[in-house]
């Protein structure tokens, strides 16, 4: 099946609502009726501004992104998109094609 990766980055510790912004958009996703989305924090990386954000043992968490992906078709996407830009939250997103399918059988 065809469809589209489509994932957003968001600073760990920003909130929308109330909630942190990756689980605000995880959760806005399952109102929609999308069936799965996951949010991967980072350990490392830079941004527009060009400063390098790592983790550190000792330091606290907070300063990295994290991603917050979904497999879905272009309607899906369409739909959620249109539904996060209603909001007053900037998000920086990525949609890429891809091929999406179940391998192996149900026991």
């Amino acid at each position: 099946m065809q469809g589209v990766y489509l994932k957003f980055y968001v600073p760990e510790k920003t909130r929308h609502h109330g909630v942190l912004a990756y689980e605000w958009i995880l959760e806005e996703a399952r109102k929609l009726g999308i069936h799965g989305g996951s949010a991967f924090r980072a350990i490392a990386g830079f941004g527009r501004y060009g400063r390098l954000h790592e983790e550190h043992f000792f330091e606290l968490a907070g300063d990295l992104a994290v991603e917050v992906g979904f497999a879905l078709g272009e309607a899906e996407a369409q739909q959620l998109l249109a539904r996060l830009a209603g909001e007053e939250l900037k998000l920086f997103y990525v949609k890429l094609p891809l091929e999406m399918g179940i391998v192996g059988g149900v026991p």
